[in-house]
């Protein structure tokens, strides 16, 4: 007899099953409804097929569609398979790529036989899905050797399919999903998991949503695919909940309300930069003076360094080998050539346009000897940086090639460290709640590529752990998650995850513990022994940057920003010309007082006044004519509200320089 194989369940219980024996096996053997409600399994907490068998002693955990994370990355990838299969059976000829899930949905590129798809044939691919979904074809898993996967590739013409099949190393066990029995089943190259069959996801969950152009192996050399994007869910409710989410976000795009408000633009003859308007950095400054009062108040020290430093600094920080791609670089000097010769020397001394400040701040902590006493230093800066991104990546305010980060390096002891993040836990958490948003707090753990020793590694993830255990915010309530692998190459991180007015998250604040930095570039103190000692160095930022930030606030705050960052806080229009000298004084009462007023004397009606300045989101419009001009009253239409308010000129002022007033974290 077979030897037997231990399972043991999340309550503890222990079943013994034969070998081959399936989850699915399990669950059928407890009941019928979790044979039913079962759609995967973790087995040893891998998550796995529901049909894969047992291969020794096994902790199993059931999946159902009540555990959502993985219930919906096991749809969305059975989403994309079946987008595969159909595109296939619509246009035979088209080679397939890969298809991942995504943060809400999935996609697959393809190369197509005789032209690039467009959002034209999505209709149909969307009838085929759903045939294929009521076909309920069983998804089998099978592994293939790898000699055997390039032959089947190949033969098919799946040049792509059998270019990555031959780099993978040998003896790796390569897995494939077979759709459906017989000779017309559809086969696809995947590590899985999967849902036991095609009938699993609901086809009423899922929407395809657009087409774009995407490169090979995302390398510009390579072939030009088509790759199409759909969303997908577990059931229709969610999908509607989903695709009115997307109608009001469309509503709340930074780039239309940025044009409708006049705050910037973007154009071609400054790639990913932004051309911020007068009302645009308005808002800049709103933050940048809200930022400065925080800090001072935290005790940081705020800085100003080059935006151009030799490369050999970024060698010696280890950035170059890690984002030489990404940063505009430059000679030190141009030589005089003559006009058909090179325009730069082979020798030439190399320089960069800074695309992170932390070197320059170490550089400025050198600076002097510095002594334990002097510990913590918090060194602040304003920092305009530059980083290559490709054109396809930008994004209005979201993505750019030039930013400014609100960005800080905390150089301390070892015994500062957990202090420290605690207390800049306690700086993010009031700054982020005077905007309104609530968050989630990740620790980002070791990647596989990095610098620093385990040591270094294990001294860092533990006091960042640490800290945010002792500020009482590693609970369910913050939503605390690690994330293996995801820290960056010399520090792990705790992330912030803000949510917004219709449940978007935002990665924007980070904290980052980092002994490698300070280590490559000789940065040390005196310590109480007399002895040179290395500071730990603390990455940390709470906007992330000022373009992205206030691109998340326009979308949060759908253009209606709180007064004291309106950029007009108010507009005092007249409804005839016989006001004109009355608004003016009311202009400049309200002007006088602080408040950012412009005044409308335009001959227009007032009814296209009201909806011109609605559409700007001016918050207040003060409303003036001849009778309020007497009476010395103002008629007040509030932004979003019905009807006005008859006020007295110094009720007004009163009223909108208590509302404007700029939150002070001194005061908290």
């Amino acid at each position: 007899m077979s030897e037997m194989f231990r399972i043991t369940l999340p309550d503890g219980s222990v079943r013994e099953v034969a070998p081959g024996t399936t989850p699915a096996d399990i669950a059928a053997a407890i009941g019928p409804g979790l044979a039913k409600a079962a759609l995967a399994a973790r087995v040893d907490g891998e998550l796995r097929d529901i049909g894969r068998p047992f291969e020794g002693d096994s902790k199993l955990a059931l999946v159902t569609s009540r555990d959502e994370k993985d219930a919906l990355e096991l749809a969305r990838h059975d989403y994309a398979h079946i987008l595969a299969e159909a595109v296939q059976h619509l246009f035979p000829g088209t080679q397939i790529t890969f298809g991942p899930s995504t943060d809400d949905g999935f996609y697959y590129d393809f190369a197509p036989k005789d032209r690039p798809f467009t959002e034209e044939d999505l209709p149909a691919i969307e009838a085929e899905m759903r045939r294929i979904i009521a076909a309920d074809e069983p998804l089998i898993r099978e592994v293939w050797s790898r000699a055997d996967l390039i032959a089947r590739w190949t033969a098919q013409g799946e040049t792509f399919k059998a270019e990555w099949a031959q780099e993978l190393p040998e003896g790796e066990e390569l897995t494939v999903y077979r759709a459906g029995k017989g000779e017309d089943a559809w086969l696809d190259m995947c590590r899985g998991p999967h849902l036991a069959s095609t009938g699993k996801v609901d086809p009423n969950a899922f929407k395809l949503t657009r087409v774009s152009g995407a490169y090979w192996r995302g390398d510009q050399k390579n072939a030009m695919l088509s790759r199409i994007y759909g969303t997908g869910w577990l059931n229709k409710k969610q999908l509607d909940e989903h695709m009115m989410r997307l109608e009001e976000a469309a509503k709340r795009d930074h780039r239309k309300l940025g044009q409708e408000m006049d705050l910037f633009h973007l154009q071609a003859e400054a790639h990913g930069s932004v051309f911020w308007h007068p009302h645009g950095f308005t808002i800049w400054r709103a933050l940048e003076a809200y930022m400065r009062r925080a800090i001072d108040a935290a005790g940081y020290r705020e800085v100003k360094t080059p935006q151009v430093m030799d490369a050999r600094q970024w060698e010696q920080s280890g950035h170059w080998g890690k984002y030489r791609e990404n940063m505009f670089v430059i000679p030190d000097e141009v030589p005089n050539v003559e006009d058909e010769g090179p325009i730069v020397s082979d020798d030439a001394q190399w320089m960069a346009l800074k695309p992170m400040n932390c070197p320059a701040h170490v550089l400025i902590f050198r600076q002097g000897i510095k002594s334990y006493r002097d510990l913590p230093l918090r060194l602040y800066e304003n920092g305009c940086c530059h980083r290559n991104e490709p054109h396809g990546a930008l994004h209005g305010l979201m993505r750019v090639r030039q930013f400014t980060q609100d960005d800080a390096h905390i150089f301390c002891r070892e015994d500062q460290i957990v202090e420290e993040v605690q207390a800049f836990c306690r700086l993010a958490d009031r700054i982020y709640r005077d905007f309104g948003f609530t968050y989630s707090i990740k620790l980002a753990l070791r990647p596989d590529k990095r610098f620093g020793t385990e040591e270094m590694w294990d001294k860092a993830e533990t006091e960042l752990r640490d800290a945010v255990v002792r500020a009482g915010l590693a609970t369910d309530e913050y939503g605390w998650e690690e994330l293996p692998g995801e820290g960056a190459f010399y520090a792990p991180k705790l992330e912030w995850h803000l949510t917004d007015a219709i449940g978007r998250t935002w990665q924007v604040g980070t904290i980052q513990s980092d002994r490698v930095l300070p280590e490559r570039l000789d940065a040390s103190y005196v310590g109480e022994d007399g002895e040179r000692h290395r500071p730990v160095m603390l990455h940390r930022a709470i906007f992330g940057s000022y373009e992205r930030f206030i691109g998340i606030l326009i979308e949060h705050f759908a253009g209606k920003l709180p007064l004291w960052l309106a950029p007009t806080q108010a507009v005092v229009a007249t409804i005839v010309s016989d006001a004109d000298e009355y608004a003016q004084q009311v202009t400049d009462k309200l002007r006088a007082a602080g408040i950012r007023v412009e005044t409308d004397l335009r001959n227009e009606k007032i009814n296209y006044k009201v909806r011109e300045h609605s559409v700007a989101k001016v918050p207040n419009l003060l409303v003036v004519g001849k009778r309020e001009a007497e009476e010395g009253t103002v008629a007040l239409r509030v932004l979003g509200s019905q009807g006005q308010q008859m006020l007295s000129l110094d009720e007004v002022v009163a009223k909108l320089i208590e509302e404007a007033t700029a939150p002070d974290l001194r005061a908290q």
